[in-house]
């Protein structure tokens, strides 16, 4: 068991809980494909609290390195962009979007996904092993994640039409590279 201890190690204790944050986004996938929108948010939330304490194990203990940051990057693409788009396009958009409309939507939704993958390319060639930055430049990947729960919400109680989503989906994805600063927790 020394390598859930070792910095080194593909398979140490940070990564593993890394490993549950992308098992979840996949199992979120899943249930977004069955239309069972209830039990992939319950997976997609499983997955955030899981990348909440990959990191602080990894400080805590010096399990951080260039393998465990890339993965971490990995999942967060997995479980803070492609999730929640691909929630929010077949829970919001197919449904009730047809037309230019449905097309707007799937040019906003793949603005999003490029914004999120550009964010964690961006924050991946900048970052270094064990270093926290005391702000974020750009709103994080897991906030924007957040933004768009409360969107989708939003959306499911009737409060924000799905046109309504498509400009905040591009908002949130403009944001997510903007200059604003985000404090770090």
């Amino acid at each position: 068991m020394k390598f859930l201890w070792t910095p080194s190690s593909h398979f140490n204790l940070a990564n593993l809980f890394t490993f549950v944050n992308i098992t979840a986004g996949l199992l979120a996938v899943y249930f977004i494909t069955q239309n069972n929108f209830f039990v992939a948010i319950i997976l997609a939330w499983i997955g955030g609290a899981f990348d909440i304490f990959d990191g602080k194990i990894a400080r805590k203990y010096n399990l951080s390195n260039e393998f465990g940051i890339q993965l971490d990057s990995f999942a967060d693409f997995l479980s803070f962009v492609l999730v929640p788009v691909f929630l929010i396009f077949q829970a919001v958009y197919a449904p009730s979007l047809e037309g230019g409309l449905l097309i707007v939507s799937a040019v906003v939704s793949i603005y999003y996904v490029i914004s999120g993958l550009r964010r964690l390319i961006h924050f991946n060639l900048n970052a270094d092993a064990g270093e926290v930055e005391k702000y974020f430049t750009g709103v994080p990947t897991p906030l924007g994640a957040i933004l768009l729960w409360l969107v989708y919400l939003g959306n499911t109680y009737s409060l924000i039409p799905a046109f309504g989503v498509i400009v905040l989906m591009t908002l949130i994805g403009w944001s997510l590279n903007s200059t604003l600063k985000v404090p770090h927790p």
